[in-house]
């Protein structure tokens, strides 16, 4: 295996106990840091990046769907794994949605979570296979538009701004959205906030299904 370094951020000693046990004396593999939440993440990244991040969702202080966002967007290139006990859809779907590349279960075989890692440093995704099918459940259940012969409502959205939030759709972070138009990641927040007021929503998820809802995208 390739030399991998990971950072891990888990509150629950136990819980990192045994993660750390999972990867220990595998050769490629260096755990470089932990963070017992995720603004400790993100404050210890700043001084030592990883490859790839292993990220407990519920954590105090800040919890791991928002600290895997805030890295994402500064930190484009990191693999985050999400490795929790929850299965909630909301909690895949937000997970997906935020950057991760991967969603396990905490409960997963040392060798499960090894082959994850180095699927998602390859550039690939990984998943329990619980998550997967109720991922796949999940984007079953959404109610599919119906087919319509009446022409969809005028976009409420520029041009740009259709871009932008096409680019958040495919999960691409502000930086990345930023390089991909030529343009500062200034103006790109700028954009966002804008959407966010003309179609009367905060978060992305909520703007990206309205827009698909009225074909805008």
């Amino acid at each position: 295996m390739t030399n991998i370094s990971i950072a891990i951020a888990e509150d629950q000693p136990l819980a990192l106990k045994s993660i750390l046990k999972k990867l220990s004396n595998t050769a490629g593999l260096d755990v470089s840091f932990t963070a017992a939440n995720g603004l400790e993440l993100l404050e210890k990244f700043e001084k030592q990046q990883t490859n790839i991040v292993l990220m407990d969702i519920e954590m105090p202080v800040m919890e791991g769907i928002t600290a895997t966002r805030q890295l994402k967007e500064k930190y484009p290139d990191v693999k985050v794994l999400m490795l929790t006990t929850f299965d909630d859809d909301d909690k895949i779907f937000n997970a997906i949605l935020s950057g991760a590349a991967g969603y396990l279960l905490k409960d997963e075989s040392a060798d499960m979570i090894k082959k994850a890692i180095a699927d998602i440093y390859e550039g690939g995704a990984a998943m329990s296979p619980g998550i997967a099918l109720k991922a796949l459940n999940y984007i079953k259940s959404t109610p599919q538009p119906k087919a319509e012969t009446t022409s969809p409502e005028p976009s409420l959205l520029s041009a740009r701004e259709t871009e932008i939030l096409t680019a958040l759709k495919e999960g691409l972070a502000y930086k990345q959205i930023a390089d991909k138009l030529y343009i500062s990641e200034g103006t790109v927040r700028k954009h966002i906030e804008n959407i966010y007021r003309k179609l009367q929503v905060n978060n992305k998820v909520s703007a990206v299904n309205m827009a698909k809802a009225n074909k805008w995208l």
